[in-house]
């Protein structure tokens, strides 16, 4: 049981870590709770409700991941190297890939209930 409080608190205390000193992870944030607010009032299913907040709080997740990225390659070295840029890089297309996605299922939710 202990373990399982101590993996909790881990986790706590990395959202604390990304709000203190991710930009992009706080805006992101900000963006996730008012969507969040807007999906929990619109006239879809609660289903829909689901995929909408569970899009963005996946753009969350992976941003979390590029973060942790771009922590060990800072952390390995600062030296300018190539593998280092495709590391950050590939981070940062799977947000984008991610944002896409979220993009795409808002659309077809909120095209599907007002435009269809």
């Amino acid at each position: 049981m202990k373990r399982i409080f101590s993996a909790f608190f881990y986790s706590i205390d990395g959202l604390r870590a990304a709000w203190r000193q991710e930009h992009a992870f706080r805006q992101e944030l900000v963006l996730v709770i008012l969507g969040i607010v807007v999906a929990l009032f619109l006239p879809v299913s609660a289903f829909e409700k689901l995929m909408m907040i569970a899009v963005l709080v996946l753009v969350l997740v992976v941003e979390l991941l590029n973060s942790a990225i771009e922590a060990v390659v800072d952390r390995v070295s600062l030296e300018r190297h190539a593998l280092s840029k495709n590391a950050k890089d590939f981070g940062s297309a799977a947000v984008l890939l991610t944002f896409l996605i979220a993009v795409a299922t808002w659309s077809v939710i909120l095209f599907n209930r007002f435009y269809y």
